[in-house]
C-alpha cells in the first residue's frame, strides 16, 4: 500500500503533536492539578508551571497543602514554597501543625518553620509536648562528707517547650545539669546513710534549682531510679597519702644514709692522709740523726743507746702480741 504525500504529512503532524503533548504533561503536572482541584484546593496551572521554573518540586508543596487544607489549617502556597526554597522539610512542618492543632497547642507556621530550619524535629517536639519524654542518666557518682562514694541513677521526665526550641539547649545540657545537682547534693550530705535512707532528697534538691532554664525542655520530675554504694574514697585517699609519706620518709632516710657514707669515706681519707704524714715524718728521722752525728750534736754512744731503746721497744711489742695471740687461741 502506497501512502500519498498528504497521508505522510498528516501522520507526521500527529506524531509531533503526541510528542509535544507528552513533553507538556511531563513539564506541567496536570494530574497533581486535578488532585488539588478534587481536594478543594484552588491552585492555578500557571502556579505549577512557575514552580517548575523556580526548580521547586510541585508535589513536595501541593501534597502538604492538600493535607493542611483537609485538616482545616490556613496555609498558603507561597508559605510552603518559600520554606521549601529555604531548605526546610515542608511535609514535616505541616504534620507538626496538624498535630499541634489537634492537641490545642498554639503553634504558628512561622514558628514551626523557624524550628525546622534551626535543625530541630518540630514534629517530635509537638509529640513530646503531648507525650513527655523520659531521659535516663547513667550512674552518677558523688562522695559524701564521710568519704563514702554513692552512685545514683536518675530518670528525668521532660516536656518540650516550643517557645524555647529555637536557641534552647538540648538533652545533653539537661543531663549534665542534673548530674551536677546530684553530685553536689550527695557531697553536701554528712553521711552516706542519709542518702540511702531518703533518696528523694536528691530529686527534691535538684528539682528546686530550676535546671531547665535556657533549655528547650521543661523538667516535670526527677526520680531516683537506683542508688548504690561505691568505694570508700576517704580511706583510699588516706592510704595513698600514707604511702606517699612513707616514700618521702624513705627518700629522706636514704639521703641521710648517703651523707653518712660520704662522711665516713671522707674521714677515712683524712686518716690515710695523717698516716702518710706520719710515715713521711718517720722517714725524716734517720736523716735528722745523720745530720746530728755529722754536725756533732749527738755522740756515737747516744746513737747506740737510741738503737737499744728502739730494739727493746720492738721486743716488748712482739712479746705482748704473742701473749695476746696465745690468749685468743685458748
Amino acid at each position: 500500500m502506497i501512502l500519498t504525500n498528504e497521508a505522510v504529512f498528516i501522520i507526521a503532524i500527529v506524531a509531533v503533536a503526541i510528542i509535544l503533548f507528552g513533553i507538556l504533561l511531563s513539564f506541567v503536572p496536570v494530574m497533581l492539578w486535578i488532585s488539588a482541584l478534587a481536594a478543594g484546593v484552588r491552585v492555578s496551572i500557571f502556579t505549577l508551571v512557575g514552580m517548575r521554573l523556580r526548580r521547586v518540586t510541585p508535589h513536595r508543596v501541593i501534597n502538604p497543602l492538600i493535607k493542611a487544607h483537609k485538616a482545616g489549617l490556613n496555609v498558603t502556597t507561597n508559605q510552603l514554597e518559600s520554606h521549601y526554597l529555604a531548605g526546610g522539610n515542608v511535609d514535616r512542618v505541616v504534620n507538626a501543625l496538624i498535630a499541634a492543632h489537634r492537641a490545642n497547642i498554639e503553634l504558628s507556621f512561622e514558628r514551626s518553620a523557624a524550628i525546622d530550619l534551626a535543625g530541630r524535629d518540630v514534629l517530635e517536639a509537638v509529640q513530646m509536648s503531648v507525650n513527655p519524654k523520659v531521659i535516663e542518666t547513667p550512674f552518677i557518682a558523688g562522695v559524701a562528707m564521710n568519704g563514702i562514694e554513692v552512685k545514683a541513677k536518675a530518670r528525668i521526665t521532660v516536656r518540650a517547650n516550643i517557645d524555647r526550641l529555637v536557641g534552647g539547649a538540648g538533652e545533653e545540657t539537661v543531663v549534665a545539669r542534673v548530674g551536677e545537682g546530684v553530685v553536689s547534693t550527695i557531697g553536701s550530705s554528712e553521711n552516706h546513710s542519709k542518702v540511702l535512707e531518703n533518696p528523694d532528697l536528691i530529686s527534691q534538691t535538684v528539682l528546686s534549682k530550676g535546671l531547665d532554664a535556657g533549655t528547650a525542655f521543661e523538667i516535670l520530675s526527677i526520680d531516683i531510679a537506683d542508688v548504690d554504694i561505691g568505694k570508700n574514697i576517704g580511706a583510699e585517699l588516706q592510704t595513698e597519702q600514707a604511702e606517699a609519706d612513707k616514700k618521702i620518709a624513705q627518700a629522706k632516710a636514704e639521703e641521710r644514709r648517703a651523707m653518712a657514707v660520704a662522711s665516713e669515706q671522707e674521714m677515712r681519707a683524712k686518716v690515710e692522709e695523717m698516716r702518710a704524714m706520719v710515715v713521711q715524718a718517720e722517714a725524716e728521722v734517720p736523716l735528722a740523726m745523720a745530720e746530728a752525728l755529722k754536725s756533732g750534736n749527738i755522740g756515737v754512744m747516744d746513737y747506740m743507746n737510741f738503737k737499744n731503746i728502739s730494739a727493746d721497744t720492738d721486743m716488748r711489742g712482739s712479746i705482748g702480741k704473742m701473749g695476746k695471740d696465745k690468749k685468743d687461741g685458748q
